[in-house]
């Protein structure tokens, strides 16, 4: 069965070694450690952790990359393959439950899998995830940029950024036509109270960029546009605000004033 990269899947397979040593540092392995890998693709970085960690759960859309997994994992009991989409796979229900997230992410889920496992994967505590270049620096993007965006709120509330390495588009296979980067980031403790509603709060707040926001949060019926520039008075921001303006610790502020 063919092995070469599925461009509609976002497949870049990773193909040099010495990189690994970098995820390995990033990503501060430990023999103790539950890793969840989601893409494996050829089982390159799967197999060194393989040989690292107590567990790794590793999670492949693309079936056709059996033989080839089989072979890299030879040997390898303690890895734990699965088939499926990640983004609708049940990652909350793995057992043991993973520790850290350690993944060259496919670049067509990157974004939103990161952003699910912040409290869809509570027992995470470490990040390290090869993504493209553009997404690492959205991730910890300053207010008032362009890069700046939901999950950049998101994962700055949940997390601390531990590490970042840009990467060669040599080291994968087929070569990508992006810049990428290894980013790491540690858990920072318990998510906020009622994080579901501050995740939708965010979500809507950026879902329409160009309005202001108590017309954003109004269009999605979590409050009346009155009600929205009430709270957002509270927090000493003018109604006219718009979403990129806002500090991470804003959103949070503006979610409990909306109560």
């Amino acid at each position: 069965m063919s092995t070469r990269a599925k461009k509609e899947l976002g497949q870049h397979f990773l193909a040099d070694e010495n990189i690994l040593r970098v995820i390995g540092r990033l990503a501060e392995l430990d023999d103790a450690d539950v890793v969840l890998e989601i893409g494996p693709g050829r089982g390159l970085l799967t197999a060194y952790l393989a040989e690292r960690v107590s567990e790794v759960h590793a999670i492949e859309l693309d079936r056709s990359l059996e033989p080839a997994l089989g072979e890299a994992l030879a040997g390898h009991e303690n890895v734990d393959l699965q088939f499926g989409d990640a983004l609708a796979f049940d990652l909350g229900a793995l057992v043991p439950a993973p520790t850290k997230l350690v993944a060259n992410l496919p670049y067509n889920i990157a974004t939103p899998l990161v952003a699910e496992s912040l409290d869809g994967l509570p027992g995470v505590a470490l990040w390290c995830v090869m993504v493209q270049r553009e997404v690492a620096d959205r991730f910890f993007a300053e207010p008032e940029t362009k890069a700046y965006g939901a999950v950049s709120v998101l994962v700055q509330l949940a997390a601390e950024r531990t590490g970042f390495h840009p990467v060669s588009r040599n080291v994968f296979r087929p070569r990508p036509n992006v810049d990428s980067a290894l980013v790491a980031f540690r858990r920072r403790g318990a998510l906020p109270a009622d994080y579901p509603r501050l995740k939708a709060v965010v979500g809507a707040a950026f879902a329409h960029r160009r309005k202001q926001m108590p017309n954003s949060i109004e269009l999605v019926g979590l409050a009346s546009r009155e009600q929205a520039a009430e709270a957002l008075a509270r927090i000493g921001r003018d109604p006219s605000t718009r979403a990129e303006a806002l500090a991470p610790e804003e959103f949070l502020a503006l979610t409990n004033a909306l109560e």
